[in-house]
């Protein structure tokens, strides 16, 4: 199979399993009611908290293609391991746990495993039990882990072994990881727009991931609930709106220093020909930054509509224009060049304070993202071969000399 390694110490399936816990367990918070929780990692690969209580400790098994699972299979009965310990810990039939293992294998036709699956088969009167059949097989067994777990199993009471398997249940032949995706989009994303699902989804999971890690390490305590899922993929959706768009690179940064004294771009030796500090200038190459990525995000999700970032910037320059006739109106060629840089510097400040807060500089209705506006007009300002808007009144003029000096 391509892309699968014959190597003995290769662990590519076991690598493929830690990544399928949080995707699984996404899939599974949105397929289950909303008051359901999950904690990873915990008792089991995966803890599912109803809201009366109940814990399921699921274990996920995510196995190469062909797998089966058989009388001893130590998949099987390593999980059967950890659910004795938490049995035991929790007080055995007191104990308020179900056990689910889920398989993407799937479990040998002659196998008594098959009567822990959800639609297990049907049993006639004089069937022996699911005990019995339990400790047939594990009578039957050689293996020194599998006796371990034998002897552990055969210090409850009969009754006790009885309620305890009447708590597993098997779902095999599971999706792989590969599939988990188009489920999540084709079964629970149906009232999003099927043009958006990719985009939303991909946003939904690296939201779920970062979560995760913050769960894994320590940084969240509590478990995580289904209605935040819900939430999040309803905030995500209304960005997708024809009134709205998705804000992704808020407070993203470009790789590689910043460098505001020796940038050569445009924008920034605008900006330092009207003696911005180089804080300022900083700021200005990080809204430039995420204002061009995002557009470019837009355009690759095809979010746009034709001539709608040719119109933003119309009205961009427009906006400018108005403003710059009054702070540029009692300047003439005779105006020392502290008043023009001041006049540059009172015109930058509009744009940067003050112009997020202009109504018809949004390019949609809902997008408030002040990096959108300020990003737009440094991208204006780094225009060739003339900047489409500047700052020093007399910048048009002095272009020429100060990219030459540049070359």
């Amino acid at each position: 199979m391509t892309g699968v390694s014959s190597d003995q110490y290769a662990a590519g399936e076991q690598g493929l399993g830690y990544i399928y816990q949080p995707r699984f367990a996404l899939l599974k918070l949105l397929q289950w009611p909303e008051d359901t929780s999950v904690l990873i990692e915990k008792d089991d690969d995966l803890d599912f908290i109803k809201s009366d209580g109940v814990k399921t400790l699921a274990s996920l098994k995510h196995k190469g293609d062909g797998d089966t699972l058989t009388d001893l299979s130590t998949d099987f009965w390593k999980s059967v391991r950890i659910w004795l310990d938490r049995y035991n810990r929790d007080g055995k039939t007191e104990a308020n746990l179900r056990f689910f293992l889920f398989t993407t294998g799937t479990i040998s036709n002659s196998s008594f495993l098959q009567h822990f699956l959800v639609e297990p088969p049907t049993k006639d009167d004089n069937s022996v039990s699911i005990t019995q059949l339990a400790n047939t097989a594990l009578a039957r067994s050689k293996s020194k882990l599998i006796t371990a777990i034998a002897d552990e199993f055969n210090k409850l009471t009969d009754e006790q072994k009885d309620d305890f398997l009447s708590r597993i249940i098997i779902f095999d032949g599971g999706p792989r990881i590969e599939d988990l995706p188009s489920i999540i989009k084709n079964q629970h994303m149906r009232i999003i727009r099927r043009d958006n699902r990719d985009a939303i989804f991909e946003r939904l999971e690296g939201w779920w991931n970062n979560t995760i890690v913050d769960l894994l390490t320590g940084k969240r305590k509590e478990a995580i609930f289904g209605y935040e899922i819900s939430d999040k993929l309803a905030a995500f959706s209304e960005e997708y709106k024809s009134d709205n768009l998705p804000i992704t690179f808020r407070g993203k940064m470009p790789v590689g220093e910043i460098d505001a004294m020796n940038d050569p771009r445009l924008f920034v030796v605008q900006l330092r020909e009207i003696g911005v500090s180089s804080n300022r200038i900083r700021n200005a190459i990080l809204d430039y930054y995420r204002a061009f990525e995002q557009r470019s995000s837009w355009a690759r999700e095809n979010l746009l509509v034709t001539g709608e970032m040719e119109d933003y910037e119309d009205r961009l320059v427009d906006e400018w224009s108005r403003y710059k006739d009054v702070v540029f109106e009692e300047l003439d060629e005779n105006s020392a060049d502290e008043v023009l840089i001041t006049a540059g510097k009172a015109l930058y400040q509009w744009a940067d304070l003050e112009s997020g807060n202009i109504h018809s500089l949004r390019i949609r209705e809902r997008v408030t993202e002040p990096y959108v506006v300020r990003g737009g007009f440094h991208i204006l300002a780094n225009s060739r071969p003339l900047p489409k808007i500047f700052w020093h009144p007399h910048f048009l003029n002095r272009v020429g000399q100060l990219l030459g000096a540049q070359e």
